[in-house]
């Protein structure tokens, strides 16, 4: 039996990067911030936390020690268990996005520069809006600049539910964002309105557009809801999901994986709302993968409810409550699994802005019945999907190393 689970904590970055200077993130650390706000107490919240982070079962894991290997030794000592590797890699992608980040976590690192959109009002060329609006039969739009996703329901929601106008918006991401109340405007003409939406931003290199659905009458009352939708360019080479889809095996996606890479190479997706939900369909889909097969879960919450909201108390609260988790995952591994815990950027809750960090990501797990050990710091993601695809069988990719064989203790 050999079967492997990729579980991406999304925006659990390390710090570390090399390259953060081009980003305006140096000194940025997700883990690193946290665990110091915890520790100082600024991250307690009366019925939801309190004192230092706990993360004992990812820290035997090798959490701590993958910190060490992307520059922050405060956590590098905890012991490790047997069985279990750890390391962390830098990202070589140009982005610090999420579809940068799967896809050369999957072993294609993105080759070329997205289409970004610039911090003016508004932000959106006039060419592109006024080619949707008028694909789509639409009123105008609203909004039309950077901004967060909460923040611009809140400002515009009570004129999108008057005028019918939906409102875009943008981020430091190569996206389109489009928010629409899901009975007002309704769920599928928010679907084809961001279809459309895709076929204008094509030209333009343009990584997703995101369909971000909402219900509630007044501002105040207002939340986003499960029903989000990512409309993604597919990657222009062939991913681990592909190789493994194109020689019989099956790639379960859970979360938001069949959209970031376009549902290709992804046989099954299954979804569910909140972390925790999240995490039992994980486990159900681990228990449902065979021979070959690959299990690939995000876990998005970290990210869109704690991140971008620089919310220091909550990141804590969510990382605690899935490291409660982690044995469940644990318990399910056969003796040939290959369980790994990774991240696909940063996202420090108490770095200026609303924007994700360039960061490394850890890289840590456990592998039954090999010795596991140290992978040290990879240079690139797609030493990940490199490691995985030796893991079930395939030949080697064209992007990456794998790191196989210090796992397996011959290397």
């Amino acid at each position: 039996m050999a079967r492997a689970f990729l579980f991406v904590l999304d925006s659990f970055g390390v710090g570390g990067a090399d390259d953060a200077a081009g980003f305006g993130d140096v000194g940025s650390n997700t883990f690193g911030h946290i665990a110091e706000a915890c520790a100082a107490g600024r991250a307690n919240r009366e019925g939801l936390r309190q004192g230092p982070l706990d993360l004992p079962n990812m820290m035997a894991l090798g959490l701590g020690r993958a910190a060490g290997a992307a520059g922050w030794h405060q956590a590098a000592g905890a012991p490790v268990a047997a069985c279990a590797f750890h390391g962390a890699a830098q990202e070589v992608s140009s982005g610090k996005d999420t579809p940068s980040g799967h896809w050369e976590i999957a072993g294609l690192p993105v080759p070329f520069e997205w289409g970004y959109f610039p911090k003016t009002v508004p932000a959106f060329p006039a060419e592109l809006t006024d080619a949707i609006i008028r694909d789509a039969g639409l009123p105008g739009i609203l909004a039309g600049c950077h901004a967060s996703g909460t923040e611009v329901i809140e400002t515009f929601g009570e004129e999108h539910i008057r005028t019918g106008k939906p409102i875009f918006y943008t981020s430091a991401d190569s996206v389109i964002q489009i928010a629409a109340h899901e009975r007002h405007f309704g769920l599928e003409r928010l679907y084809e309105l961001c279809q459309i939406a895709r076929r204008h931003a094509d030209s333009l290199n343009i990584g997703r557009v995101i369909a971000r659905p909402f219900v509630g009458e007044r501002a105040g009352d207002f939340r986003r809801t499960a029903n989000r939708r990512d409309y993604a360019v597919p990657p222009p080479e062939p991913t681990l999901l592909d190789r493994l889809v194109g020689r019989g095996s099956r790639v379960i996606g859970v979360g938001k994986i069949g959209d970031i890479f376009a549902h290709r190479g992804v046989s099954e997706v299954r979804k569910a709302v909140g972390n925790m939900a999240m995490f039992d369909t994980a486990l159900g889909a681990m228990a449902d993968a065979g021979d070959g097969d690959l299990v690939f879960a995000n876990f998005v919450d970290f990210d869109t409810e704690f991140g971008h909201r620089r919310d220091v108390a909550g990141y804590a609260a969510a990382l605690e409550a899935f490291d409660h988790r982690v044995p469940e995952a644990l318990t399910r591994l056969l003796p040939g699994d290959l369980l790994v815990f990774t991240a696909d950027h940063g996202n420090d809750p108490t770095w200026p802005g609303t924007d994700h960090t360039r960061e490394r990501v850890p890289v840590f797990g456990m592998a039954p019945g090999l010795p596991g050990g140290d992978v040290g710091l990879r240079p690139t993601f797609a030493d990940i999907g490199e490691t995985v695809a030796e893991h079930l069988g395939l030949a080697p990719g064209r992007h990456g190393a794998s790191f196989h064989g210090i796992i397996a203790g011959h290397a």
